[in-house]
């Protein structure tokens, strides 16, 4: 749960960071498991490649379901599950959950976006949603961590378009947005968490460090946002039974 003081930040600033939430032993077995299982994985095993505008490339890997597997149980444990309750006030599931991978000197650059943006096209009617980010890496500037525009959640959804592969805010409104909010670098040590607003402008750089800045991102919607229509695979509501913290070391191996 977050605090009085961590609630008030988040609901003024669009986003609070949570140091520590997954404990050192807890990182590095999340981490060992997630280069083990991901590292090498082929297209035909659901893993992504996004392209930036410099040619450099993000691996994203996504998962549908609050289920019992090991990044199913990351996704309904205690500690996550108990903030996305608290914020969004109600009955809560599951949105999706990915994993993005930026590997040394090759790691892509996401631009400018508000994740309701393309959510809102998924035929979520309102943004009663948000993303927990788990760094797995130390966050740095130089690797690609997060930026934000801190307030700009107030803003509502803006219009988007889709730009070179990716669902990025119209310009116009960015230009704008910039001038009138101060950029943020998000710089997080492995084992932090980023909860943010899914209305939230933010974007990051590509990876220009020697090491790998990996992120775990379960996203959360209320029950009764679910989309009214489905277009995508992902997003359909199926109960979101928690587990407790740190459980997500004990799941059997099950293939991702």
């Amino acid at each position: 749960m977050l605090s009085a003081e961590q609630l008030s930040q988040y609901e003024a600033e669009g986003f609070v960071i949570i140091p520590g939430l997954l404990q050192p032993d807890e990182v590095t077995a999340f981490r060992d498991r997630a280069r083990s299982d991901l590292r090498g994985a082929a297209e035909s095993e659901g893993l992504m490649a996004k392209g930036d505008t410099e040619g450099n490339t993000t691996l994203l890997k996504m998962w549908y379901r609050a289920d019992d597997s090991f990044y199913g149980r990351v996704a309904r444990d205690q500690r996550l599950v108990d903030i996305a309750r608290q914020i969004i006030g109600r009955d809560t599931y599951l949105y999706s959950h990915k994993m993005t991978m930026k590997e040394p000197r090759i790691g892509g650059a996401w631009e400018w976006h508000q994740d309701y943006g393309y959510w809102y096209q998924n035929k979520c009617l309102a943004p009663d949603m948000l993303s927990i980010w788990l760094a797995l890496d130390d966050s740095t500037r130089a690797n690609g961590c997060l930026q934000v525009l801190p307030r700009s959640h107030r803003l509502g959804r803006l219009d988007h378009d889709r730009v070179d592969g990716q669902t990025v805010v119209d310009a116009e409104y960015l230009a704008a947005a910039l001038e009138r909010f101060d950029l943020q670098y998000v710089e997080m040590d492995a084992g932090d968490a980023l909860v943010f607003d899914c209305n939230l402008l933010h974007r990051s750089d590509a990876n220009r460090s020697d090491g790998p800045r990996w992120g775990y991102i379960a996203s959360y919607n209320a029950v009764d946002n679910e989309p009214f229509r489905h277009v995508r695979e992902y997003g359909r509501y199926e109960e979101l039974v928690p587990v407790p913290a740190g459980s997500f070391r004990d799941a059997d191996a099950i293939p991702v």
